[in-house]
């Protein structure tokens, strides 16, 4: 048990130190948006957070790397302590990189030391607490980078591409239908599960159908030249004022060359792959999208129940394509459910029935964000794949466009069925 922590606890600081071998120097220091950090932040923070948490508490004498860091790298722990504005992250010159990879070497060091001497079962949570996060900023070290690029004119390429991303043949949408009834969502309690993920309750729903894939590029440029933005009826109140005041067109990262739609991503400027999975949408866009459509998006009960017993495949951040792939022409039943994108729900980020928060410092991780957000499923083609299950609850304001998001419609059955 110890050995296999302490692997998994490398293999997951390793991984996140590969996904910074592309980059310069100077690209772990800036910033482009108060909700993103620089690399080099998140490198630091994921490191801090298994000192605070873990060697501070269980290691005997343990004597801190830095005081300073204590305030540079908390994220939002108020029980803490204070921490260095979020939204000037990015004007952070030092620690160099240099001097952060010598923090991350020297806790992993520590870290390996405790693992192998002490075992303690409330530690072992913790410890697989700070893998779960680690893997987070994994996520968040891809998706803050790509909109830290896709504001250079430049259009600067992150992964060159070793071959042609996979395409299948454009498959037609169909849909697979749910009877409804009595269900129970939530983690059941086998394996890591994050406080939010539980408990377990049981649900009512309706008969519902999903679309068996996520909606494309091509279909949602469809959308945009009906003149969906320019239509206040299908949108929000809040949405309506947000695409006005922000002037959106299309969806983030969107932009016309030639008379042609390009889509910048981590492998630099490219037309838009219309048969791929569409991404970076706000839930505000979502939503429009759905209603323009005759259709909903779907509760993220309604997706839970009908992902529970699927396999999680698809396209993941191991797969180093870094951008959603399009779905094959062959298969039964749902398709994309996992990788790819994520997908917006109609469901506000809310406390299950029965949930309250870890004691302690720890409880300030996910609870008390539970206030204007929405929940996406499924995880991402930025997202490691053991860290999705079907029960992970995503949730990000409705404004949000610069994480891979994306469309799964929903509807009521048809005449009942």
């Amino acid at each position: 048990m110890k050995m296999d922590l302490s692997n998994r606890f490398l293999r997951t600081r390793r991984f996140t130190e590969q996904l910074c071998k592309p980059l310069a120097t100077e690209d772990y220091v800036v910033q482009a948006m108060p909700d993103a950090s620089p690399t080099r932040w998140h490198l630091a923070h994921s490191t801090w957070f298994f000192e605070t948490f873990v060697l501070a508490r269980w290691k005997s004498g343990y004597q801190q790397f830095s005081p300073d860091f204590q305030y540079l790298f908390n994220s939002y722990y108020n029980s803490v302590g204070e921490q260095f504005p979020r939204d000037r992250r990015g004007l952070l010159t030092r620690p160099t990189v240099v001097e952060v990879f010598a923090y991350r070497h020297a806790i992993d060091q520590c870290m390996q030391e405790l693992l192998a001497s002490h075992e303690d079962m409330e530690m072992t949570e913790v410890v697989e607490l700070g893998i779960q996060h680690e893997q987070q900023h994994q996520e968040l070290i891809l998706t803050d980078l790509k909109y830290l690029f896709g504001c250079n004119p430049l259009w600067p390429v992150y992964h060159e591409p070793g071959a042609q991303l996979p395409t299948g043949h454009r498959a037609s949408a169909g849909w697979t239908a749910f009877p409804g009834g009595m269900t129970s969502v939530g983690h059941d309690g086998s394996g890591f599960a994050f406080d939010t993920e539980r408990p377990r309750h049981k649900v009512l729903l309706r008969p519902f159908e999903l679309q068996d894939r996520l909606v494309s590029s091509g279909e949602y440029l469809e959308f945009i030249e009906s003149g969906g933005y320019n239509k206040p009826e299908l949108w929000l109140s809040l949405g309506w004022s947000t695409i006005r005041q922000q002037e959106w067109k299309a969806p983030l990262y969107w932009s016309m060359h030639n008379g042609q739609w390009h889509e910048f991503t981590l492998r630099g400027l490219r037309p838009v792959e219309m048969g791929s999975p569409l991404a970076h949408i706000s839930y505000f866009e979502a939503d429009a999208y759905a209603r323009w459509r005759g259709m909903r998006l779907p509760t993220e009960a309604e997706w839970e129940h009908a992902a529970s017993d699927l396999p999680i495949d698809g396209s993941f951040a191991e797969s180093q394509h870094f951008h959603p792939v399009e779905a094959a022409e062959t298969g039964d039943g749902l398709l994309q459910v996992f990788g790819e994108v994520w997908q917006w729900t109609q469901s506000t980020y809310s406390p299950y029935p029965g949930y309250s928060p870890p004691p302690g410092a720890l409880g300030e991780y996910n609870g008390k964000f539970m206030c204007n957000q929405y929940v996406l499923r499924g995880g991402s083609c930025a997202t490691p794949a053991g860290h999705i299950r079907s029960t992970y609850r995503n949730f990000f304001p409705p404004d949000a466009r610069w994480q891979f998001s994306g469309i799964r419609l929903a509807r009521d059955a048809v005449d009942g069925h």
